[in-house]
Order: structure tokens, then C-alpha cells, then sequence
């Protein structure tokens, strides 16, 4: 029961208890995260930082559901993801999550417009849905003029955009980022993190991203270290 006069504190939406990962290479067994204990809020902007190796990456994809821990509890948004099957974790992947790629992973033949209507096509939107959606969120980036143009007529920082627009069209509760700005120079690294910013400041999604850059951390609302699959205690990024 709650202390009277003390708001109830809400259920982080990302709640990791003794989360560890191995991986089997012939007979060794290679441990990549040791028992990890973390808990994300709903709305919050979380940097993961690590040097290679430390598992970082490996975390993000527990926490979107594209990979099972060896061992412990993964709940986001109220599911426990590391007791569902294959099919109830894509299932719960295409409503929850959005992913952002440091490649992009756009379709070369299809344009920008149906590049973002690709997720939908799990949902049981109708064509006209669809396409609205995806003008919706093309806008949200600011590429609706965009929108009949293919990957390869669209500069770096317009296809990050596009592939941003595409993970934000189901409306997912969090976006999962791996090195979101990689290949991106300064400038517009810097505009697609200040979208991320905004995303997350006024619509409230909760992001997670990995990155290796000190600068893009700084646009999350805190940084979380891990270092050879511990996490290490870091300072707020003061945001």
C-alpha cells in the first residue's frame, strides 16, 4: 500500500531483473551481459555507452524483443517478453516496438511513402489507412514532399528520417535505436538526434539508443554504461 499522501509510483515501462546472456561456440560458453538490473520509465531518453564488446547491443535487442536472455525477467510495457513464444514476441514487437538502424534497412524499389507503410502491413489498416498513416508521419520528420521519392534520390540524413517516419507509424509505446547516426556526419547527425529529442520531449516516447558518440548521448535524458556485460554506475546527463 502507498505511504498516505504519497502518489503511487508507476511500473517503469522497461523493467530488467538478473537479465544474463550467454552464447554456446562449440564447447566454450561466452557470457555477454552478467545479471543485469535496470529499470526504464515510461517517457524516459536513455543512452547505452560502452566500449566494443561490452554488450550494449546485445541488450537493446532483449529489450525490443528481437533476442531471449539465457536467464531472468524482461518486462516492457507490462508483458513479460522473455516468457513468450516466437510468435507472441513478433506479435507484441510489431504493436510496441519502433526500431531505428544505423543502415537504414530501406526497400531501394519502393519510395519513401511505402517504405513507412511496411509495418502496417501486419496491422488490419485498409490501403487508404495505410497510406495516410505514413503521409502522417512522413510529415512528423518533415519529408512529406518526399514522399514519391526513392532511398537512392534521398540524402543520408533524409533516409535516417524516412526509417525514423517507418518505426513511428504503428505508434509504438518505445523506439529502440542502434547507432542511429553512425553514418551521418556532424550536421545532420545532429538534426536527426534533435528529431529524436523532440519525439521524445513532446509525444513522449520512450527511446533507448545505442551509441558510441559522447555528443549523441548528450541529447538523451540520461547515459547508462556497461562495461564486459556489467553495468556501471553513471551520473544523469542532466537533461
Amino acid at each position: 500500500m502507498a505511504v498516505d499522501g504519497a502518489a503511487a509510483v508507476p511500473a517503469p515501462l522497461v523493467r530488467i531483473r538478473g537479465v544474463t546472456k550467454a552464447y554456446v561456440r562449440g564447447k566454450q560458453r561466452i557470457e555477454v551481459l552478467h545479471g543485469i538490473d535496470l529499470d526504464i520509465p515510461d517517457g524516459d531518453f536513455v543512452a547505452l555507452m560502452g566500449p566494443s564488446g561490452s554488450g550494449k547491443t546485445t541488450l537493446l535487442n532483449l529489450i525490443g524483443g528481437l533476442d531471449s536472455p539465457s536467464a531472468g525477467e524482461l518486462t516492457v510495457a507490462g508483458e513479460r517478453i522473455d516468457a513468450l513464444s516466437g510468435e507472441a514476441l513478433a506479435h507484441w514487437r510489431a504493436e510496441t516496438v519502433g526500431f531505428i538502424f544505423q543502415s537504414y534497412n530501406l526497400m531501394p524499389v519502393l519510395s519513401a511513402q511505402r517504405n513507412v507503410e511496411l509495418p502496417l502491413l501486419l496491422t488490419a489498416f485498409g490501403a487508404g489507412e495505410r497510406r495516410r498513416r505514413a503521409r502522417l508521419a512522413l510529415a512528423l520528420v518533415g519529408l512529406d514532399d518526399r514522399a514519391g521519392h526513392k532511398p537512392s534520390e534521398l540524402s543520408g540524413g533524409q533516409q535516417q528520417r524516412v526509417a525514423i517516419a517507418r518505426a513511428l507509424v504503428s505508434d509504438p509505446r518505445i523506439l529502440i535505436c542502434d547507432e542511429p547516426t553512425g553514418d551521418l556526419d556532424r550536421k545532420t547527425a545532429d538534426e536527426v538526434l534533435t528529431l529524436l529529442q523532440l519525439l521524445n520531449r513532446r509525444f513522449g516516447k520512450t527511446i533507448v539508443m545505442v551509441t558510441h558518440d559522447p555528443k549523441a548521448a548528450d541529447y538523451a535524458a540520461r547515459t547508462v554504461h556497461l562495461d564486459k556485460g556489467s553495468l556501471v554506475d553513471a551520473p544523469a546527463a542532466g537533461h
